[in-house]
């Protein structure tokens, strides 16, 4: 058993033994690829299917449910940093398994809530069972397995497959609550995630170990890890790079529909033009992939945040007609997903495997927190000053955070 603990944590035992491309670790991937897609639609997009039948049955205001969201969003933002500590001392088999019987949990009790005040302790729960299973866990494990040649493609494969997460749970959850009423949908997809996760978490993460534990002498040498990322002033170039970035996604991702209805199009319209955002994500990551084989990360991040910049900057000018609002959402869509692989290959590049988890996990606290804040933050901006402010101030944002990034310094630049 300490031989298999040794090939799965990438140390000397895998590069004696098991190629990266072993049928074992493809089962690794191919396991985190369903249970992020499942954990990501039950535990995230369920929501909002759900949100309008949850108020009218508590009796409250459809902002006072929203509420548990983004206090569930929040708690994952402040669990990121003690979550990631435990992944690099511990590895993450027992607390993603631990995380997803959490979360099976909290889905039942959520199923069975009356008062608003239950709501939001349910969600506490979800938050910090959202930390344990979601993607910064993931993709700990499978920076500390996968030789760095390796990880681009099983990042890739892993979001590639989790973004499809909202497009099979909102109608998913659409048929159950139709069928069922609200509480017995989120029942139904509290059993579905306890059935795909907890026993793939179980078994196919039992070998994994610690992030870079067996590298940490070379991984320090070479000046990589957690106290180096901490000193590095790119570290928190990056930080408010994926902040600012983050933040704009999350604006436009809830206000793009109110925007496009401002501008002239049906509702209907509105709202198919939005969907393009989910779709063409998963396009750009295709993208980001294969151009970062050949270019430096950070400036292929830097040109798809610009990209984005460009494309909704030009909304409130060509916006108005269909085939100028299909473009510019297109242009911004291809840039929805790419932070996410985007940070973890630019951290595990820059700053090895060696405490790889405690480093994401403090750039994802702010990240996180931006993400549940802006949307509440910019909704003031547009009651105030109108929907046009708001998309500039988006553009603006993901203009700074593609300017952040081309001047980091190089990696080899990094010293301790």
């Amino acid at each position: 058993m300490k031989a298999a603990a040794s090939t799965w944590s990438g140390g000397p035992a895998a590069r004696r033994g098991r190629r990266p491309g072993t049928p074992a670790r493809r089962g690794l991937v191919a396991a985190l690829a369903v249970t992020q897609t499942v954990g990501y639609g039950v535990l995230y997009y369920a929501f909002a299917v759900v949100l309008r039948p949850i108020s009218e049955d508590l009796g409250v205001s459809v902002t006072a449910v929203t509420g548990a969201l983004t206090a569930a969003v929040l708690v994952t933002a402040a669990a990121a940093i003690p979550v990631g500590r435990w992944l690099d001392r511990r590895g993450g088999h027992g607390l993603m398994t631990a995380g997803s019987i959490l979360g099976a949990v909290a889905l039942v009790a959520w199923s069975q809530v009356v008062t608003v005040s239950q709501l939001y302790a349910v969600f506490v729960a979800i938050g910090v069972a959202s930390a344990m299973v979601l993607y910064q866990p993931a993709f700990a494990i499978l920076v500390a397995v996968l030789d760095p040649a390796r990880r681009a493609n099983a990042l890739l494969a892993v979001t590639l497959v989790a973004g499809f997460a909202s497009s099979v749970f909102f109608p998913l959850t659409g048929v159950l609550v139709d069928r069922h009423g609200w509480r017995g949908a989120v029942l139904t997809l509290a059993v579905t995630y306890a059935a795909t996760a907890i026993p793939l978490h179980a078994l196919a993460l039992r070998h994994t170990g610690p992030s870079g534990a067996d590298d940490a002498p070379r991984s320090r040498r070479s000046g990589a890890g957690a106290g180096l990322a901490f000193r590095d002033p790119g570290f928190w170039l990056l930080t408010m790079g994926f902040v600012l970035q983050g933040a704009a996604v999350a604006t436009i991702g809830v206000h793009l529909v109110s925007y496009l209805v401002t501008l002239g199009h049906p509702p209907a319209l509105a709202a198919t033009v939005a969907g393009l955002l989910g779709v063409l994500s998963v396009t750009g990551r295709v993208l980001y992939t294969g151009l970062a084989r050949q270019l430096p990360l950070t400036v292929v991040t830097a040109v798809v945040f610009a990209l984005q910049a460009a494309a909704i900057g030009a909304l409130p000018l060509v916006g108005r007609s269909t085939t100028g609002a299909i473009g510019c959402v297109a242009g911004f869509g291809l840039g929805f997903g790419v932070a996410t692989i985007a940070r973890a290959t630019i951290l595990a590049e820059r700053y090895g495997s060696h405490r790889y988890a405690t480093v994401a996990g403090a750039l994802a606290t702010p990240a996180t927190v931006a993400k549940a804040a802006a949307p509440l933050g910019t909704a003031a901006l547009a009651a105030a000053a109108g929907y046009t402010t708001v998309t500039v101030a988006a553009a603006v944002a993901c203009l700074a955070a593609a300017g952040l990034l081309v001047v980091l310094r190089p990696v080899g630049n990094v010293a301790p």
